[in-house]
């Protein structure tokens, strides 16, 4: 969905730090330099905005429930856990129960930890909790970034997020996440809120905040695509790509990506 993002000014320190990033080469056809003035019931906004070009979201909940059917009515999906132990390697591919393939891919997410062949990489993991929010009072046809985002779903629903804790490696939703959102929205809107629903997830991240994409070590055929972090939707598609190109075409991963950087070097 096509939509704009504005950024939300606190002050004029703000503002000057938003024209001083439009005038780098590779922010400027993405930052706005125009200051939004519009106003928006529901938010007070002294400074205005600034608005980022080329935005949207990704409805991603219907994205995976329709691609699930679509692999389903293909016969190209099987619901099941992952066995590692029946995962046999084979000089040229490998087979897992009743099926052989040339290659087979990981892309588990922070899931990766219980993987035999890849649990060595130093996958880190950022819990982060959202809301679905009602707000009938709160007239926003954009989506709002500040220290989180007000994301509009329409009849006065929205959906706004995300903490950041790098302790807590569960999915449940915690009081002290709650608390914390709760205070950053007061932050942003002045008009009265609902929660409507409370939900988290690990992002797997990784520290030196770069994708692990590879191939095994021992196994040509045994490939990782993880550690996309927060910014997931964005970097999957050229990551997937990335990877495809090196298993089918040979075409070398960037080293900045590579799971190889992570190997011990080599002290002579």
């Amino acid at each position: 969905f096509k939509k704009p993002i504005l950024r939300k000014f606190f002050s004029i320190e703000e503002q000057n730090n938003w024209f001083a990033a439009s005038d780098k080469a590779a922010l400027a056809p993405f930052l706005s330099t125009s200051i939004i003035t519009k106003k928006y019931s529901g938010i007070d906004s002294p400074f205005n905005y600034g608005e980022v070009l080329h935005t949207g979201y990704v409805d991603t909940a219907s994205l995976l429930e329709n691609y699930k059917k679509y692999l389903l009515k293909k016969q190209l999906l099987i619901e099941t856990s992952f066995d590692y132990d029946a995962l046999e390697v084979l000089p040229n591919g490998i087979r897992y129960k009743d099926i052989e393939a040339k290659h087979i891919v990981f892309a588990e997410g922070f899931g990766m930890h219980a993987n035999p062949f890849f649990n060595h990489l130093p996958l880190d993991g950022t819990k982060g909790e959202l809301f679905i929010i009602k707000a009938p009072k709160l007239d926003l046809d954009v989506i709002v970034n500040t220290s989180v985002f007000i994301l509009p779903l329409g009849d006065g629903l929205f959906k706004v997020g995300a903490t950041y804790n790098w302790k807590d490696k569960t999915d449940l939703p915690t009081e002290e996440g709650k608390q914390e959102l709760v205070e950053r929205i007061q932050e942003i809107i002045n008009c009265e809120f609902e929660i409507i629903s409370h939900f988290g997830g690990v992002r797997p991240t990784v520290r030196d905040r770069r994708p692990m994409v590879g191939t095994h070590s021992s196994s040509q055929s045994i490939h990782v695509l993880n550690g996309l972090g927060t910014r997931g939707v964005m970097l999957g598609p050229a990551m997937a790509k990335a990877l495809f190109d090196w298993i089918e075409n040979g075409i070398p991963l960037q080293k900045e990506i590579n799971i190889d950087r992570f190997k011990p070097k080599d002290k002579r």
